[in-house]
């Protein structure tokens, strides 16, 4: 006999936060009913160790540097949290949309598209990441304007852009 349906799910929180719905989904073949599935996520939510307060705030720290709200906001609702606190956080990362899309294409590309098919590249890539069509238009121009200025992406160890800040706005 393996583990019981608590230590299953203590043992799955222990590497990172889940959602009531996440671990109803991976709990739900190892339960014997679905009422003990449902006492065991009770005493769990009970207890402290689900919260979807600490769901919302894990992923968006975990994968905010690498993506766009539009990601993040449907990874949120894939994991079942409530619409209000999606809403919130979407808003919040809107306002550092720019920002972060302007360092996920520097770590990837580095250089100006040369052509009309490396900036179709790049539009993809960006956009794959979720971030919005807006924002990738407005970095991949602010980037081109850069370089027929003959100025320097790269204005510290940082890998900030030079003079880009405040350039753009999220619509």
């Amino acid at each position: 006999m393996g583990p019981s349906l608590k230590g299953r799910a203590l043992r799955l929180l222990s590497n990172r936060e889940h959602s009531r719905l996440e671990l109803a989904q991976k709990l739900k073949s190892h339960a014997q009913s679905e009422e003990e599935l449902a006492q065991t996520l009770e005493w769990l939510q009970t207890k402290g160790f689900i919260n979807e307060q600490r769901v919302l705030e894990s992923v968006v720290y975990r994968r905010s540097p690498k993506l766009g709200y539009a990601r993040i906001a449907r990874e949120l609702q894939d994991k079942g949290l409530a619409a209000p606190a999606v809403a919130q956080a979407v808003k919040e990362l809107k306002e550092t949309e720019a920002e972060r899309a302007k360092m996920v294409w520097l770590k990837k590309f580095k250089t100006p598209a040369l052509d009309a098919g490396d900036k179709a590249k790049q539009m993809r890539f960006l956009m794959s990441r979720g971030f919005a069509p807006s924002v990738v238009i407005q970095v991949l121009s602010a980037v081109a304007k850069k370089h027929n200025q003959g100025t320097d992406l790269i204005v510290d160890a940082d890998d900030e852009f030079a003079g880009m800040t405040g350039d753009f706005e999220v619509n």
